[in-house]
């Protein structure tokens, strides 16, 4: 491996992937740095029973690559982790991608040599390596949050994170359970661990909207279709809202009659995945319209649920639906209808503490064979946290953004020249399909790298003005609209100590494809090229 290269990338998910393929083949010498011992980001750590993708596989898919479209089957709508894994491994093979990857090691530094105007990368193994360009693809969503719960390493039996599943089987037959979280990674979990456990303490703290996944096999008839169509659904996918083809309705669901508004809201639920928040144009900026959505999804839930009390706790009171990322679920809510399931309200009686044995509340004990944190992650920034990243004048990145990230379409930062970052804050991010998300950016930073070298400059780097005025137009957007209202890790609000801040771009991913297009037609206006080291 040189240890002199073009470009580094951190990261060998589906963004680093392809930064590898596309960089490569503008002739650029490339090495990525992946902490895991395979490809697939954090499609190779969450391993967890029910991990399954909450957009379509079809969409959830690369398009660069007409042939591996073409020769792709996907069996389901909605892929599991296994599957998009295989899919991950495949594409890795196929394009003989790991010759240029170093697994099992873990970026733990990169600095500005602001003379050479190079970086010098260091890694958790020894290795230093130096490059004119810097790309970190470690994902907004690939930092466990660990709560700090007291006691909680005293616990003797087993602890899982969702997002460091074990690879080998783990079998819960028998046990006493308990998952503390009921988020994404929680309401997915939770059916599949119900159905092995003696007994399972869900511990709920904040009650979340989900729908159903509305998962179906895939027949050959209904691939054929999609490979036929691939074109036409791309297309629809790079200029809509979340880089899938389908369109929200074109009226206000103020607009239409109480049985078109139904039958809208059937398609969308009928539809599966996270579409349903975007079933009407106006649902996240318009209160009215929202509780039209909240109130067709209570009474769904409301009618698989036996107990009233317990649909009165899994019913989210604090957040209008979609301010908080909607969550698909296969039968989680019939699931608390169970004789082995118990339903623990955090709100009215918190965790106290944990011990060898079990979990305290401040009502009552429960004894547990096993733990599982459904904690999720600390989201965006959290592992852009762990790495070291030193700009001009020794400043870090992590100083820099204190107040929250400070970038330029998500994509640069004042006083990191040649540095990247991919599908993170400042971008649409978690709000669009990462796949094509990170297709999206992958070709615009080779895009910019390739302008750089034409204009014979050393690098480029976002001004001060370009950052303030985007980071501003972020605010503004989302205050706009709903999102802001919630305590969602949006905001970093699932993590103490974060500055609030709203961290995606909410105006849609369509209309942030062409913003930054606009931007590289116009000479990469909001940066400026490094001519010289200084």
């Amino acid at each position: 491996m040189p240890a002199q290269v073009d470009v580094v990338v951190v990261g060998a998910g589906f963004a680093g992937l392809y930064a590898l393929h596309r960089l490569r083949g503008a002739g650029l010498s490339v090495r990525v740095f992946e902490a895991g011992d395979g490809v697939g980001g954090v499609w190779y750590w969450n391993r967890y029973p029910g991990a399954r993708c909450d957009v379509e596989s079809v969409d959830y898919s690369y398009s660069f690559s007409e042939e591996l479209q073409q020769e792709w089957d996907w069996t389901e709508k909605y892929a599991t982790q296994p599957e998009i894994l295989a899919y991950i491994n495949h594409v890795a093979d196929r394009f003989d991608l790991r010759r240029d990857i170093t697994f099992g090691t873990r970026v733990t530094e990169m600095v500005l040599d602001e003379a050479a105007m190079r970086w010098t990368v260091r890694t958790d193994g020894g290795e230093t390596v130096t490059a004119q360009y810097v790309i970190t693809a470690v994902g907004p969503l690939s930092n466990a949050n660990i709560p700090a719960i007291a006691g909680l390493d005293e616990f003797t039996g087993p602890i899982y994170h969702t997002s460091s599943w074990p690879h080998e089987v783990v079998d819960f037959t028998g046990k006493r359970v308990g998952v503390i979280g009921t988020g994404s990674s929680g309401i997915q979990t939770i059916p599949r661990v119900a159905e092995q456990a003696d007994v399972l303490h869900v511990f709920q703290r904040s009650a979340n909207y989900s729908v159903p996944a509305g998962n179906v096999p895939l027949d050959e008839a209904t691939r054929r279709e999609h490979k036929a169509n691939y074109a036409e659904r791309r297309r629809l996918s790079f200029r809509s809202g979340g880089g899938s083809p389908h369109q929200a309705h074109p009226k206000s669901a103020l607009d239409v009659s109480e049985q078109e508004r139904r039958d809208a809201y059937e398609t969308r639920w009928e539809l599966g995945g996270v579409l349903f928040s975007k079933t009407f144009p106006d649902q996240m900026t318009d209160l009215a319209s929202n509780d039209t959505a909240r109130e067709f999804w209570e009474e769904k839930v409301r009618a698989v649920i036996e107990d009233p009390e317990i649909a009165e706790l899994l019913i989210p009171k604090d957040h209008a639906i979609g301010t908080k990322r909607i969550c698909t679920d296969s039968n989680y809510y019939q699931t608390f209808n169970r004789d082995n399931v118990n339903l623990v309200n955090l709100r009215a009686t918190p965790i106290d503490s944990i011990d060898a044995t079990g979990v305290n509340t401040t009502a009552e004990r429960y004894e547990l064979d096993a733990l599982v944190l459904a904690t999720g992650f600390d989201a965006m920034t959290g592992s852009l946290d762990k790495v070291n990243i030193v700009g001009r004048g020794g400043q870090t990145l992590k100083q820099a953004w204190a107040a929250g990230p400070q970038t330029y379409l998500g994509l640069g930062s004042v006083g990191f020249p040649n540095y990247f970052n991919l599908t993170g804050p400042g971008s649409v991010s978690v709000l669009a399909n990462m796949v094509l998300h990170s297709e999206l950016h992958v070709d615009w930073v080779a895009d910019c790298i390739e302008y750089v070298a034409r204009q014979g400059a050393l690098g480029i780097e976002a001004t001060e003005p370009a950052v303030a005025d985007w980071v501003r137009q972020l605010t503004d957007r989302a205050d706009a609209t709903l999102m802001p209202t919630a305590n969602s890790w949006y905001v970093g609000a699932n993590v103490p100590g974060r500055p609030r801040v709203f961290m995606p771009f909410v105006g849609g991913f369509g209309v942030y494809g062409e913003i930054i297009a606009e931007v590289a037609a116009a000479g990469y206006k909001g940066f400026e090229l490094v001519e010289s080291g200084r």
